[in-house]
């Protein structure tokens, strides 16, 4: 049986191909799954993670980026206690399509959702959105920041672990 006290639901949203799935195969399972394929619809994961001698069970909800799966992920907004927005930084169309992923997350998420804005794939040599882009577009919709590379397993645990230590203090 597994022994937590606190479970939280992270929900990560983006375009197709950001690297949604890579992110938490690389968080749950330690692995990065090389040509993955799209997610249909909705896929969820856990890991228990321990926090100040406390267990956190956390529930990582990865969503199908393609428009057609909207109306379907838009409903696992609603119970997210963390929304962690994904984009690709070697490709500009995935940073411009941000302002949308927003407007959903303030039509469907609980305005006390924690939001994290992840620029993905730094391993990639070809990078479009310099840091300092991402980090002003998270000051500015009062997101946390982080860039990650799930290939080379760069900030993905610490980007889980910050997720579950802020969601913790909000509790306390």
């Amino acid at each position: 049986m597994d022994d937590y006290k606190f479970l939280f639901k992270v929900v990560l949203v983006g375009n197709a191909g950001v690297g949604k799935t890579c992110l938490v195969r690389r968080f749950t399972q330690g692995l990065f799954p090389p040509g993955q394929g799209a997610t249909i619809g909705v896929d969820f994961m856990i890991k228990t993670v321990e926090l100040e001698n406390e267990k956190v069970k956390l529930q990582i909800w990865d969503t199908a980026g393609q428009e057609r799966f909207r109306s379907i992920t838009q409903s696992y907004y609603r119970s997210a206690h963390a929304l962690i927005l994904v984009y690709d930084i070697s490709s500009q169309p995935t940073f411009d399509c941000l302002q949308d992923w927003l407007r959903e997350i303030e039509e469907y998420a609980s305005n006390k959702v924690l939001r994290v804005l992840v620029g993905n794939k730094t391993d990639r040599e070809d990078r479009e959105i310099p840091t300092s882009v991402g980090e002003d577009f998270a000051n500015r919709h009062n997101m946390y920041f982080v860039e990650t590379s799930a290939k080379e397993a760069e900030n993905v645990e610490r980007l889980f672990m910050v997720i579950a230590s802020e969601l913790m203090e909000v509790i306390f």
